[in-house]
């Protein structure tokens, strides 16, 4: 064959070659076992969904007998945690890979779910597969993974599936409003006329029902505001009477929840006295939960804000959670109550930067019988610190007894670590898995998202300590 080729396209070939028959039939059934290397993640994937509670999934499909048979709840978790785990999120991409993927083919079982009933499970089943975080964490601590010594806790903004520039101030709301309005008053009484005058050309039995392009354009935007403002005065209104029943010193306010049934700090709209929403106040028209926020490089960005607690054994989350809270201050408490709950108990100890710092979150993690390590800020050049005490005195204010703590040897080791502990969580999620936007849109719909990608990140952890070779007893 190797000289019938060489010969047919005039090469000089004297190499024999292993046979190559890129559109040769199978003789035999092939075996998926034999197209992944053993111990591949796909094949790790598929056992640990055999692991998972998937109950409420089933549940669904008691309660619905008709139409057709849909696919089986166990490859459709396992595909979506896979990409998950691989950077695919895309149900479209996902779809794609089960013809182009080995690996995802394999997990997929020589099916192809198409990308509307990948999308549609997971829209119809977020909140179940926002549970499977809590299973995986289970399983990382049955394997050892989670000690709970020293944890650390940091956010990080992740763009929301909305442009920054589709939101508008309440101020700019009114301004078009009044604008389009009376804009909209011109178009009308210019079609008025025109209608006029063709109904004495041509007659009046001539249709003129249809709107305008222009008109309808301006019509439909004006619509849009109006809405928009309708649900930010809504919105203000609400958080006004909220914070007359129940005033907050901390200046956040506890609504909605992250995981764990731990109630997370949501983003208050800012109001006048007589509850209104301030100038500056702003609400984006595609996805209005969202909001703008300072990221990492200090831009802008329309984000929400993503909490992980990670520890420091071998980098497995304990507690996540997404608000749109920018600010991090009032994540601390909650975010380690949570960690509590997930985990049985509370960690010894929890190292946070200095975006978490303040009185109320040093003694509400004391509180806790946890030891904190928060950062109080940058320390001036030359200045004096305080004495080091071994407990808080009454006396000594909690943000000089903190600084004190960070600077004796101890406190300064661990801290240090905090940095190794939750920042390279980020860097995977961000950078390997290219996990930097949301592909939902709603705080719910966000909260679903976020919770599979860090069952993912655990997954991976795990499967890594599952694949460690066993050193012999």
């Amino acid at each position: 064959m190797d000289s019938e080729i060489a010969s047919t396209h005039g090469w000089c070939v004297s190499k024999t070659f292993q046979p190559y028959t890129s559109r040769q039939a199978y003789l035999l059934p092939p075996s998926p076992s034999e197209w992944l290397r053993e111990g591949h993640l796909a094949y790790f994937m598929l056992d640990v969904v055999q692991e998972l509670d998937l109950g409420q999934v089933y549940r669904h499909y008691e309660r619905e007998l008709r139409g057709r048979p849909p696919h089986d709840p166990r490859l459709m978790v396992a595909l979506l945690l896979y990409g998950y785990c691989t950077g695919v999120s895309s149900s479209r991409q996902i779809e794609r890979r089960t013809y182009e993927d080995v690996a995802f083919h394999v997990i997929a079982g020589g099916t192809h779910p198409d990308h509307v009933s990948i999308s549609e499970f997971r829209r119809v089943h977020l909140d179940a597969l926002g549970g499977l975080f809590l299973q995986v964490l289970k399983l990382c601590q049955k394997a050892g993974m989670v000690k709970l010594g020293h944890v650390a806790l940091d956010g990080t903004k992740v763009k929301a599936n909305a442009s920054k520039h589709r939101a508008m101030s309440y101020s700019r709301m009114k301004e078009q409003e009044q604008a389009l309005a009376r804009r909209v008053a011109d178009l009308l009484a210019k079609a008025k006329e025109t209608d006029a005058r063709e109904d004495a050309e041509h007659g009046p039995d001539k249709r003129g029902d249809e709107l305008p392009e222009e008109l309808s354009r301006a019509q439909t935007r004006l619509e849009r505001i109006r809405r928009a403002k309708a649900e930010l005065e809504a919105e203000a209104k609400a958080t006004r009477e909220q914070e007359k029943k129940k005033p907050d010193p901390e200046g956040g306010s506890s609504s909605g929840s992250g995981g764990g049934g731990r109630p997370m700090p949501s983003h208050r709209i800012p109001t006048d006295d007589d509850g209104t929403p301030t100038p500056k106040a702003q609400r984006n028209f595609t996805d209005p939960e969202s909001r703008i926020m300072v990221s990492g490089d200090g831009g802008f960005v329309q984000a929400y804000n993503a909490q992980v607690v990670v520890d420091d054994e071998s980098q497995v989350i304990v507690a996540q959670a997404v608000t749109n809270q920018p600010p991090d201050v009032e994540h601390a408490v909650p975010m380690l109550g949570q960690v509590a709950d997930n985990c049985g108990q509370a960690p010894d100890k929890v190292s946070m930067d200095a975006g978490y710092f303040s009185d109320a979150n040093v003694l509400g993690v004391l509180a806790m019988r946890v030891e904190p390590y928060i950062a109080t800020g940058r320390t001036k050049h030359g200045a004096a610190l305080p004495a080091k005490p071994r407990a808080l005195q009454s006396a000594m204010l909690v943000k000089d007894w903190m600084r004190a703590r960070l600077e004796s040897d101890e406190g300064a080791a661990i801290y240090r670590r905090r940095k190794a502990i939750v920042e390279p969580v980020f860097g995977q999620i961000k950078h390997a898995r290219g996990f930097r936007t949301f592909g939902l849109r709603g705080l719910r719909k966000v909260r679903g998202e976020f919770s599979l990608v860090a069952t993912a990140h655990n997954l991976r952890k795990l499967y890594r300590r599952r694949s460690e070779p066993r050193t012999p007893s």
